[in-house]
C-alpha cells in the first residue's frame, strides 16, 4: 500500500528535475531572508544562482548544530513570527535548546510525510495508534500524531510513562499500533507478561519505533514479545522531526521522502563525498521547509544510501539503520545528551571537583545514567545531610538542563581514574 504514488514511486530523473527546482527556491530563500546564511555564502563565495545541477550543492557550506545553537533562539528563521505556528526543541550542547518552526504549509507538509511513512509500515485507517512518546518540545509525539491521524487512523496519547495504565489501554482502546522507542517498547512487553499477558491478549499487529539506535536483534525481540511487525522511522528535528524516512514492509532499509529533502553522505573527517553503498555521515538539506530550512546539515549520524528499486515499488533511495555517531553525542532512552552539558552543569556546583564519569546500563530494556562526582575535601563537613544535599542539588540541576533524570552517586575523592590523555569519562554498558 502506497500513500503517494505520483512521488514515493516517481521516475528518478523527474526527482530530480523536481529536487533541482526546490533547491533552487530554498537557496534564494535562505539569502533573501536568513542573515547567518547570507553572510556565510557571501563569505565562501556562492551565490543561489551558482546552483546549475543537484552536484552544485557541493559548493556550498555544511550547517553544523553549533550554528544552530548560536542563533538561538530565532536566527535562523526564514519566516516571520507571525507566520510561524508552532516551536517545537531538541537538546543543545549546552543548556540551551535548538528551536525550530513550522508555518501552516510546514505542518501539513509534516502530517503528509508521516502518513507516506505510516502507510509504507501497513498502518490503515482501521488501526487505533497508541503513541508513547512523551508530547512536549520533543518532535516524535507530535509528529506521529498528525501523521497518523492523516492516514486515518484513531489516536491514543498515551504519552510516556504509566506503565500498567498503557497496557490497561491497549487491552481495552484495541490498541493495533504501538508508537515510542523500542527500548520502552521492550519494558511494556516485560511489564505486560508480569500481568499475565501475552502477543495473543492484544490486538497489536504494527510497531512503529524511532528516537534511538536499535539492532536487528532488538527487532526480533519485539516481534516475538508482542507478535508485530516492527519497523524502523529516522526523523531528527532540525530538518523536520520524524517523517525523513521510514522502513517498509520489505525492511529493506529506510525510504527517504526525497521530494522534501536532498541528502548526501560524506566523509566525516575530509567532508568529500561518499558513493552510494558507502557508509559515511548523513547530510540533509530540507527543500520545501517555509519556517526552518536547512543547507547541508550535518546531522553526524553514519548510515549509507541505496539507489536500487525496491520490492515494494518505490523508487525512493533507501538509508540503512544508523549504526554510530560521528560525535559524542548520547542517546538516552530517545533523548539527545551531550556529555558537554552534563560538565557544564557540573562545573557550576561549589562543592565537588572536576573529576566525573557518566556511567550508562541498562535496566531491563530502559536506559539508565549515572553521574559519578567527586566531593572535595571541604565538602566533607561530618555530616551525612549535607552530602546529601549536595547530591540533590546536582541531581535536580542536571534534570533541569537534560529533560531527563539521572542518578547521582557521589564518590571518594581521588577514586575516579586520572589519564595522562583524553579523559575518559563515558562508560557505555548498554551493549555488553
Amino acid at each position: 500500500m502506497i500513500w503517494d504514488p505520483q512521488h514515493e514511486c516517481i521516475d528518478r530523473e523527474r526527482l530530480k528535475d523536481l529536487q533541482l527546482k526546490r533547491l533552487k527556491e530554498t537557496l534564494t530563500l535562505v539569502y533573501s531572508r536568513v542573515s547567518y546564511y547570507r553572510e556565510l555564502f557571501d563569505r565562501e563565495g556562492c551565490r543561489p544562482d551558482d546552483l546549475c545541477s543537484l552536484e552544485d550543492i557541493k559548493k556550498f557550506p555544511f550547517t553544523t548544530k553549533l550554528a544552530l545553537r548560536d542563533n538561538y533562539p530565532y536566527g535562523l528563521f526564514a519566516a516571520p513570527l507571525k507566520d510561524v505556528v508552532r516551536l517545537h526543541a531538541s537538546s543543545g550542547t549546552t543548556g540551551k535548546p535548538i528551536v525550530v518552526g513550522y508555518t501552516k504549509k510546514d505542518l501539513n507538509t509534516w502530517s503528509e510525510l508521516i502518513a507516506r511513512i505510516v502507510t509504507m509500515a501497513g498502518v490503515t485507517a482501521e488501526d487505533v495508534a497508541q503513541i508513547t512518546f512523551g508530547y512536549g518540545l520533543f518532535t516524535g509525539a507530535f509528529g506521529l500524531h498528525y501523521g497518523l491521524e492523516k492516514a486515518g487512523a484513531a489516536i491514543v496519547p498515551s504519552s510516556v510513562g504509566n506503565t500498567e495504565k498503557q497496557i490497561m489501554l491497549m487491552k481495552d482502546f484495541g490498541t493495533t499500533v504501538l508508537v515510542g522507542t523500542p527500548s520502552y517498547a521492550l519494558h511494556l512487553a516485560e511489564a505486560a507478561s508480569r500481568m499475565g499477558m501475552g502477543p495473543g491478549d492484544l490486538k497489536l499487529r504494527v510497531g512503529l519505533f524511532g528516537a534511538e539506535a536499535w539492532s536487528e536483534n532488538m527487532r526480533s525481540e519485539l516481534e516475538k514479545a508482542w507478535g508485530i511487525r516492527a519497523t524502523d522511522n529516522y526523523g531528527l528535528s532540525e530538518v523536520m522531526g520524524p517523517g525523513v524516512s521510514g522502513e517498509c514492509i520489505e525492511a529493506l532499509g529506510m525510504h527517504i521522502n526525497e521530494d522534501h529533502f536532498l541528502v548526501e553522505v560524506i566523509d566525516p573527517d575530509t567532508g568529500e563525498p561518499m558513493g552510494p553503498g558507502e557508509e559515511g555521515e548523513l547530510v540533509i538539506t530540507t527543500l520545501t521547509k517555509e519556517a526552518f530550512p536547512v543547507i547541508r546539515y550535518r546531522t553526524r549520524d553514519i548510515t549509507k544510501l541505496s539507489y536500487e528499486p525496491c520490492l515494494c515499488g518505490r523508487t525512493t533511495a533507501r538509508m540503512r539503520k544508523v549504526t554510530g555517531r560521528s560525535d559524542d553525542m548520547l542517546i538516552i532512552s530517545g533523548v539527545n545528551v551531550f556529555p558537554s552539558q552534563i560538565e557544564s552543569v557540573l562545573m557550576e556546583v561549589n562543592g565537588i571537583s572536576p573529576h566525573y564519569q557518566i556511567i550508562l546500563t541498562k535496566k531491563g530494556y530502559l536506559d539508565t545514567m549515572e553521574v559519578q562526582v567527586e566531593p572535595t575535601e571541604k565538602a566533607f563537613t561530618g555530616s551525612f545531610k549535607d552530602l546529601e544535599a549536595l547530591e540533590g542539588r546536582i541531581k535536580s540541576r542536571l534534570q533541569s538542563v537534560l529533560s531527563i533524570g539521572a542518578r547521582v552517586r557521589l564518590v571518594e575523592p581521588f577514586s575516579i581514574e586520572r589519564s595522562q590523555g583524553k579523559a575518559k569519562r563515558i562508560i557505555d554498558n548498554r551493549q555488553k
